[in-house]
């Protein structure tokens, strides 16, 4: 393309298509054989050397190749060992739709009410199952992570992270590792682009105790009286969520 016409282009609002690097081309091969199965679980890939002989490129395409697989969580990269393909992991799911889930969160407006309309959907049913199937020892444990939310309170810096662990490990009792996976990515969209609006300074003995009839609730094994104190804590905190974001519209 000529320079003139890169010009006129970008001044209709366009970018050039750019060429696709040597590593990109790799990583779309190498992971549609793992898709396929070519590659299962477990099984390493061929070395280094054999990658670039196969490709006929150089290490350095190989090994940002191979760092990309990684971070999309198909591989894992021991030092002085070939990549071994990992076996499908919930959170690794999680993590490759973050980006997109992040960007909607910044560029759309609606995004953070459709987000905390999905998470009550979605803990008021986690939290149903969870007070089905806990056993004595799941209460414990949930009991365990009330008393460090609690503790928290001498230091409010970690109250938010113990908060996501009570959430968590309700999440956990259910046995399905993408339920914890999903609870976790919520709360950390929600942190990582509204704090203000997640930590709520002087709710705190409001949540410890929302929190603390779940946990009785999940206790007695009673699913619909563990819905309802969910529900209500979740709409709780939105309806605060609406408050802030009224006031911060108008300051």
């Amino acid at each position: 393309m000529t320079e003139t016409a890169r010009t006129k282009t970008k001044k209709q609002g366009f970018e050039p298509i750019a060429r696709r690097k040597l590593y990109e081309e790799i990583v779309d091969r190498l992971s549609a054989r793992i898709s396929d199965g070519v590659y299962a679980p477990g099984d390493k890939l061929p070395s280094e050397r054999e990658l670039m002989s196969l490709f006929g490129v150089g290490r350095p395409a190989i090994r940002e190749a191979m760092q990309t697989l990684e971070r999309m969580g198909l591989i894992s990269i021991s030092h002085g060992e070939r990549a071994r393909v990992t076996s499908p992991d919930a959170r690794a799911l999680i993590d490759q739709v973050a980006a997109t889930a992040r960007h909607m969160l910044i560029t759309s407006p609606k995004t953070l009410s459709h987000l905390k309309e999905a998470r009550l959907f979605f803990e008021v049913g986690m939290v149903r199952i969870a007070a089905a199937k806990a056993t004595e020892q799941d209460v414990e444990r949930l009991r365990g992570r009330l008393d460090d939310h609690v503790e928290s309170l001498k230091d409010l810096s970690r109250f938010l992270e113990m908060d996501r662990l009570f959430h968590r490990e309700i999440a956990a009792i259910s046995g399905n590792p993408i339920y914890a996976a999903v609870s976790q990515a919520v709360f950390e969209w929600l942190e990582e682009f509204h704090v203000e609006l997640v930590r709520l300074p002087g709710a705190e003995q409001i949540t410890l105790k929302e929190h603390t009839a779940i946990l009785k609730a999940i206790a007695a094994k009673d699913p619909d009286r563990a819905a309802k104190a969910m529900e209500q804590h979740l709409k709780r905190a939105n309806k605060l969520y609406r408050q802030f974001e009224k006031s911060a519209g108008s300051s």
